[in-house]
């Protein structure tokens, strides 16, 4: 297992107290007196590398140890409720679930340290912004009940790194199909009232064709979460990999990190499965004429590497009438997406509405 280096907190240089990340600043402030830090790595730390691309084949046969763990002292637990594995530092206690909201967290022992985050997205959008945006987003949910438009439940917010493997591969692809080219016909026939008529049919001229492809996957994106729901995080991405920066621990100096669940081997299975069907979807781009059948691809995959990322996310958990509700929100790009609850009086109204507007155009049309 490898060594962690012990770094319990970021200390403010003026008052010695815990100074976390800001992103906004792009420095670290002390929440106890303000003052406002450079951020710099350890003095024994080695110079930061560029953005790495690791190859596949070789990682899913073994992670170099060095390459795992956080680089400083962090404390894992668990949520029993959605399952999700959140990390921060030793003198903060979880009380609840930063993803679910459930207080049933138990800590959380794991057998190897984690494979370690060589980039990261910085949040870019502060949650001052994120509240308003979030505010105007459920004005905008017509159904939604309007306490919703007072209240927002913004107190809930929260700002998490998630997890997310990224995969480049090289691809050279032939493929064959059959290829349907359009063509009409005259033909004849016998209306209701025993009339002959004519009218113009399609038909299709199926022919054989085939050719080749070649194409770069860059970055494509696996979330490695379990912590939020992958439909919603899927709504709010892209997130915009040519920005990553190279890892560092003060990044993350108060905020929460959730650790990756999907593990590499199930990530790149899933990336390979998405990347195959966007390639069929290109070949098929490639079949000339009006349409094609039996499309058939062989592939041949190589150059393929990977990153583990980070990418910032603000989280509004919050309970309404008993039910949970999730809204996400990318701490890069300001993108959102949520649910919510519906208003049984909006939504008869809205019904009550479409039927008399049907009756009334219905009424019209029998008196003209």
């Amino acid at each position: 297992m490898a060594e962690v280096v012990s770094q319990n907190k970021f200390p403010c240089p003026a008052c010695g107290a815990e100074a976390t990340w800001n992103p906004a600043k792009q420095a670290l402030v002390c929440g106890y007196c303000g003052t406002v830090s450079p951020a710099s790595p350890p003095a024994d730390a080695p110079p930061p590398l560029g953005i790495q691309e690791h190859d596949l084949t070789s990682a899913l046969q073994s992670i170099p140890e060095g390459e795992r763990g956080w680089k400083t002292e962090r404390v894992e637990v668990l949520c029993q409720s959605c399952q999700a594995i959140s990390v921060f530092e030793p003198s903060r206690v979880g009380q609840r679930c930063d993803f679910c909201g459930s207080s049933a967290l138990v800590p959380h022992e794991q057998t190897q340290q984690p494979f370690r985050p060589e980039s990261l997205l910085q949040f870019k959008i502060s949650d001052t912004q994120v509240r308003d945006a979030i505010r105007e987003w459920y004005g905008q949910r017509w159904f939604a009940p309007n306490a919703l438009g007072t209240r927002a439940m913004t107190d809930q917010l929260h700002g998490v790194y998630l997890p997310y493997w990224t995969f480049d591969a090289q691809v050279h692809a032939d493929w064959t199909a059959e290829s349907g080219y359009y063509y009409y016909e005259t033909e004849s026939y016998t209306d209701s009232d025993g009339r002959r008529q004519t009218r113009q049919v399609r038909r299709i001229r199926w022919q054989w064709s085939s050719g080749s492809l070649d194409h770069f996957f860059d970055d494509e994106l696996v979330c490695a979460s379990k912590g939020v729901d992958h439909q919603l995080v899927g709504e709010i991405e892209p997130f915009p990999t040519e920005e990553l920066k190279p890892y560092r621990p003060d990044y993350l100096a108060g905020w929460i990190v959730e650790r990756y669940q999907i593990d590499l081997v199930a990530a790149a299975q899933h990336s390979r499965e998405v990347m195959s069907a966007k390639l069929n979807e290109l070949c098929a781009r490639k079949v000339p004429g009006d349409t094609h059948r039996n499309l058939q691809v062989s592939a041949d995959w190589s150059g393929q590497t990977f990153k583990h990322i980070l990418v910032p996310v603000w989280l509004l958990t919050y309970q309404f009438h008993g039910t949970t509700y999730h809204v996400l929100v990318n701490g890069y790009t300001g993108a959102i997406a949520g649910n919510y609850p519906k208003s049984f009086w909006k939504i008869l109204f809205a019904v009550l509405g479409v039927l008399l507007f049907v009756l009334i155009v219905v009424l019209l049309g029998r008196n003209l």
